[in-house]
C-alpha cells in the first residue's frame, strides 16, 4: 500500500515500481509519448487488483508534464493550452450534443486551493443561450454550465451534495471537476496537469477527503482535471535530504558508508521516518511555492481555455 501523499497516478505507479523493484504492475497499463516541451503519460487502472496496488479508482489517468506552465508568457501558455485541448478532445469524444457541467472545486479564499474557482470564472458557459433559443445542437458550441460550490467550511454543505442536487436538476451528460492536487515531487508542483476518468475526492490534496464525485454517485461520467499546487513538508524534506546527501557524498569520502546507507532507504521508508519525526511537533505542513498567486492565475487560464476549445469547436482564438 502506497502511504506517501500524492494525487497523481503517475507518481503512485513510480512508487510501487520502486518499492517492488519492477516495471510491471498487475492490472495497470502505461503508455508514454513525448511532445515538444511536454511529456504525456497515460496510466490505465484496468481492474480491482490494479486499483488496490495504485490506491486509485479504476479508470484512465492522463498526465501532462511541462515547464511551460511555469512561464507567464503568451507563447508558452498557447502551446500548453493546445496540448491540454488535444487530450481533452480524446477524452470527451466528438458528440456535440453532450451537455457538460463544469465544477470548480476548492476554497477561493486560499490561493493554493483556488484553481477550481479561478478556472470557472474564465469558462465559457452557454447553457442559458441553448435554453433561450430552445436549441439542442450547434455546429460551433456545446451546452455548458459551470459552478464553483465552495467548500464545507464556507457553506456548511458537502460539495458532493451540492453537485448531486444540480446534476439531478439540470441533467448533464457529464461532469468536469477542476481541483488543486498534491504531488509527491516538488518538481511536479505547478508543472503537471492530470486528467482522470475515475472522478475525484474534493479536499484530497490537503488530506481532507470528502465524499467522492464519481459516476457511481452522480450517475453520469465524471472527468477530473487537476494540477498539484502543494506538497507536504515530509515529502519536501525527503527531497531536500536526497539532494543534501548527494552533495555531502561528493565532498566527503570519510562518511560514504553512512551516506550510502541513507541512500538505500526506500522512498516509503524514508518518508515515514521523516513524517514520524515531524508529526509530534505538528510540523508536517502543506507547502506551496512563493509565487503561487501569479501561478494560479496562469494555470487557470490554461485550464479554462483548454476546456473552452475542447468543448466549443468554434471557439475563436487569437
Amino acid at each position: 500500500m502506497i502511504n506517501i501523499r500524492t494525487d497523481l497516478a503517475l507518481e503512485a505507479k513510480e512508487m510501487y515500481a520502486e518499492e517492488q523493484n519492477t516495471s510491471e504492475l498487475p492490472g495497470v497499463k502505461v503508455e508514454n509519448k513525448e511532445l515538444d516541451n511536454c511529456i504525456v503519460t497515460k496510466v490505465e487502472v484496468m481492474d480491482e487488483q490494479g486499483s488496490m496496488i495504485m490506491n486509485k479508482g479504476i479508470g484512465t489517468y492522463i498526465t501532462l508534464e511541462s515547464n511551460l506552465m511555469k512561464f507567464d508568457d503568451d507563447e508558452s501558455r498557447e502551446e500548453m493550452i493546445k496540448y491540454l485541448k488535444d487530450e481533452l478532445v480524446e477524452v470527451f469524444g466528438t458528440d456535440k450534443t453532450k451537455k457538460t457541467l463544469i465544477i470548480g472545486l476548492g476554497n477561493w479564499n486560499i490561493t493554493s486551493d483556488a484553481l477550481g474557482p479561478k478556472s470557472i470564472s474564465k469558462t465559457l458557459v452557454t447553457r442559458h443561450i441553448f435554453k433561450n433559443y430552445n436549441k439542442d445542437y450547434d455546429d460551433d458550441f456545446t451546452e455548458v454550465a459551470a459552478l464553483s460550490p465552495g467548500v464545507m467550511g464556507i457553506t456548511g454543505i458537502e460539495t458532493s451534495e451540492t453537485v448531486k442536487a444540480i446534476v439531478d436538476i439540470i441533467k448533464p451528460d457529464r461532469v468536469v471537476a477542476i481541483d488543486a492536487l498534491a504531488s509527491r515531487k516538488m518538481e511536479r508542483v505547478n508543472a503537471t496537469i492530470q486528467i482522470s476518468t475515475a472522478g475525484i475526492s474534493p479536499g484530497g490534496g490537503v488530506g481532507n477527503k470528502r465524499k467522492a464525485l464519481n459516476k457511481e454517485y452522480l450517475g453520469v461520467d465524471v472527468i477530473a482535471i487537476g494540477v498539484p499546487t502543494v506538497v507536504d513538508a515530509a515529502t519536501l524534506t525527503s527531497d531536500v535530504l536526497d539532494m543534501a546527501i548527494d552533495n555531502l557524498m561528493s565532498e566527503s569520502k570519510e562518511s560514504e558508508t553512512f551516506y550510502n546507507m541513507l541512500k538505500k532507504l526506500k522512498e516509503g521508508e524514508k518518508y515515514q521516518l521523516i513524517k514520524d519525526s515531524l508529526d509530534p511537533y505538528d510540523k508536517n505542513l502543506i507547502v506551496t511555492p512563493k509565487d503561487i498567486d501569479e501561478t494560479i492565475e496562469n494555470l487557470s487560464i490554461i485550464i479554462s481555455e483548454g476546456l473552452n476549445r475542447a468543448l466549443h469547436p468554434g471557439r475563436i482564438t487569437k
